[in-house]
């Protein structure tokens, strides 16, 4: 069993105001107010929540990095407003709309900010050293057009995940390396294991991107060309979603309708030992640990060994920008928020990957991350979303809600559907 390495405990000292968090939005500036009228500068930030708790959000690290930054930086307050990724992409284009445009957004992507012309070049808002720090994977994955808008916050690749006690069970010796291996070790698990979901496909309105784009990329496809068009109808897409839907859905070898299921809800099921095979990120581990699963990790199956081996990685991202003029700011800031302890603190709380290469090295040496190996030495590597794309974030809506349609009847009509969509939105955002 792989045993995840500990997490620091985080520092900040505003946990007991925070007992009242929900699911709205979250300000928070240090321990302070959020502005005063005596020339502060209140930068504001809209992030992501990690958490699946009040206990773990993401809100106690925002906390203790506004609280250090405004002792190290007197006259500027930082408000943090923070969202779930479900609402986060939306809350974010009603402020704009409404004209209070924050100062920093940490999501999924950029370039459709990037192209509204809306952003600070990476170069604007960094040091040197910060810039010089950062894997070279991911700051060529934040340009558009060679320059460097989108500045990574953490990575994420994804592996095969299998509960170890199920497959003992079912009597199966060795993760699968194929699709019909695949099949064939949820067939023995519905018939072996009752009561359990062999394989979980959360193509629900979460993250249904990445699982479909896992499944493209094994059966040869993807979401992309390497020019930048999408590829959603394609054969190979086609031939790929099809076999989900006649090998996997219609059996019953997943959920019921993995049109509705989210990624969430798949590694809750797992940690619970309710799911014996799915895809996921590193989060999974301590998810899996904490909850005594014996689990295994290993290559994600491909249709067979004629597809190319490949690694599905994804990146979330910081943007900077322009409208409230806090360029020098968003600067101080952000060279603190880089600083490897903080991203080490980060990374050790969700067990995520680093972005930066002086906590890379830190995670690769200091002999507290066995369980991640695979993991970090597939960074290099990785496969990305078309990030660089200024339709992406669109784009990347509409797959969330469309891409699960693909795994149902008239899966092709889905997939066509969707490619005449997305072919559209970029187009129109090309002539923008």
């Amino acid at each position: 069993m792989n045993t995840p390495a500990r997490p620091r405990p985080l520092r900040g000292s505003c946990r007991a105001g925070l007992a009242a968090a929900t699911a709205a939005a979250l300000l928070l500036t240090g321990c302070g107010a959020l502005g005063s009228l005596d020339g502060t500068v209140t930068l504001k930030l809209v992030a992501a929540d990690y958490g699946d708790n009040e206990e773990n959000s993401t809100a106690h690290f925002w906390s203790d990095v506004a609280q250090r930054f405004e002792q190290a930086n007197p006259g500027i307050k930082v408000s943090v407003d923070l969202q779930s990724w479900t609402d986060i992409d939306r809350h974010v284009a009603d402020l704009i709309k409404a004209g209070h445009t924050p100062d920093l957004v940490q999501t999924g992507g950029f370039a459709d900010q990037v192209a509204a012309g809306r952003l600070y070049p990476a170069t604007d808002v960094l040091s040197i050293d910060t810039q010089a720090n950062m894997i070279d994977a991911f700051a060529r994955a934040g340009q558009v057009l060679g320059s460097q808008y989108g500045i990574p916050f953490v990575a994420s690749t994804r592996v095969f995940f299998y509960n170890k006690t199920m497959f003992a069970k079912a009597g199966i010796t060795a993760p699968p390396t194929t699709w019909d291996e695949l099949r064939h070790d949820a067939e023995l698990i519905k018939a072996k294991v009752p009561g359990v979901t062999p394989y979980a496909l959360p193509l629900g309105p979460e993250e249904a991107q990445a699982e479909s784009m896992i499944w493209a990329m094994g059966g040869g496809g993807g979401l992309a060309d390497n020019a930048g068009n999408y590829t959603f109808d394609s054969p190979q897409n086609q031939a790929t979603f099809a076999w989900l839907r006649t090998n996997l859905v219609q059996r019953r070898l997943t959920y019921a309708d993995p049109a509705a299921t989210d990624r969430k809800t798949a590694f809750n099921d797992f940690a619970a030992g309710k799911v014996a095979m799915l895809n996921g990120h590193p989060g999974l581990i301590s998810k899996a640990a904490a909850a005594k699963v014996d689990y295994g990790t290993a290559a994600i199956p491909r249709r067979d060994a004629s597809v190319r081996d490949a690694t599905f990685g994804v990146a979330d991202w910081i943007m900077a920008f322009k409208a409230n003029g806090h360029r020098a700011e968003i600067k101080k800031f952000l060279n603190l928020l880089y600083q490897e302890q903080n991203q080490l603190e980060f990374d050790e709380q969700y067990n995520l990957l680093p972005v930066t290469q002086d906590t890379r090295q830190e995670m690769t040496s200091n002999g507290r991350h066995a369980d991640l190996t695979e993991f970090l030495n597939a960074l290099p590597t990785a496969n990305f979303y078309p990030y660089g794309d200024p339709a992406w974030d669109k784009v990347s809506g509409m797959v969330k809600k469309q891409i699960g349609g693909a795994v149902k009847d008239g899966g092709d009509q889905a997939l066509a559907a969707l490619q005449t969509a997305a072919s559209a939105e970029a187009a129109r955002a090309r002539r923008q």
